[in-house]
């Protein structure tokens, strides 16, 4: 089985929106409270691990591309790999009017205007350093199977949209909402997130914020066990820092460190893998997500309860 742990890696539009400082904006997004990128390339080189870093360069319509080219040049020094994010709202931001944007949602764009933004998104990460990208996620997982069609005519070989989680909107891909093997649609390869069953017909991401480290032990034993073809994992660049990014947020910090030491202790049977390798991987399979379990919901919500009331309120 190979596991692919993404890292979306963005300007929040959470502190654009609250007028911060282009400063401020892109150091509580990118490195806030010293658990951002520099933080996870570190834990993820203590433990010999490829991650996927997922990097939306369309803030640099806004922020320039100097922020950018320093985001791609730590994780190519680092060597991760940098794939293409995209969020369509910053083509029609401003700094001077931080309430201006374009739609959120790619899948809300018609076939050829997801192509433009698709392009346009190439051109600043490459001109940013980064190689040509060969994967693709929607920010807000936001695609549709127009999103693949254009994807498969700009030579793209995988897109990792599809979250049953999210579906049907923002993720709109036309697979079922547990529908999480790699699986061939429209001249791509989609590489669903991976998802549980938190109760019955209801999921929830393998998501650094979304699982405690129980549910995810339990989700990565049972796709071995099951034999699985992939684990997609998802984190963000500022997902290891409270909302406002002024300080760690301790659980969801030690989540990431604890969900490193497991992959590096599951490395023979579940390895960590990039998609410019190319990993041979089954398609159409139906792997089934992990199914629920009353207890380790319960304390997963009491984690989140400490983490809504306790990190976030302190932060």
């Amino acid at each position: 089985m190979h596991v692919f742990l993404t890292i979306d890696t963005e300007l929040s539009w959470r502190h654009h929106a609250a007028g911060l400082s282009p400063e401020e904006v892109i150091v509580r997004s990118l490195e806030p409270a010293g658990v951002g990128i520099a933080h996870q390339l570190e834990v993820l080189a203590r433990h010999g691990l490829k991650a996927t870093f997922f990097v939306d360069p369309m803030p640099a319509l806004v922020y320039g591309v100097a922020q950018l080219r320093a985001v791609v040049s730590a994780i190519l020094a680092a060597g991760q790999e940098v794939q293409l994010h995209l969020h369509p709202n910053w083509r029609g931001a401003s700094l001077a009017d931080r309430e201006l944007h374009d739609s959120f949602e790619l899948a809300a764009f018609p076939q050829d205007a997801q192509r433009d933004l698709i392009v346009r998104g190439m051109e600043l990460l490459t001109e940013a350093g980064a190689p040509l990208p060969i994967t693709f996620r929607g920010g807000s997982y936001g695609a549709n199977d127009d999103t693949l069609r254009v994807l498969a005519s700009l030579g793209f070989a995988y897109d990792s949209s599809h979250n049953g989680a999210e579906h049907p909107w923002p993720s709109a891909i036309d697979l079922p909402p547990s529908w999480i093997a790699p699986v061939a649609r429209h001249g791509m390869v989609e590489v669903p997130v991976t998802v549980i069953e938190d109760q019955p017909d209801h999921y929830r991401p393998f998501q650094i914020c979304a699982l405690s480290i129980r549910e995810q032990a339990a989700a990565l034993d049972h796709a071995m066990a099951a034999g699985h073809v992939a684990t997609t994992i998802v984190g963000h660049s500022f997902e290891l820092a409270v909302r406002t990014g002024t300080r760690p947020n301790m659980i969801h910090a030690r989540r990431f460190a604890q969900l490193c030491a497991l992959l590096d202790e599951r490395r023979a049977d579940a390895p960590t893998a990039h998609f410019i390798d190319r990993p041979v991987m089954p398609l159409d399979r139906e792997d089934r997500p992990l199914p629920p379990h009353s207890s380790r919901r319960r304390l997963r919500q009491v984690e989140q309860a400490w983490s809504n009331i306790v990190e976030e309120r302190t932060g």
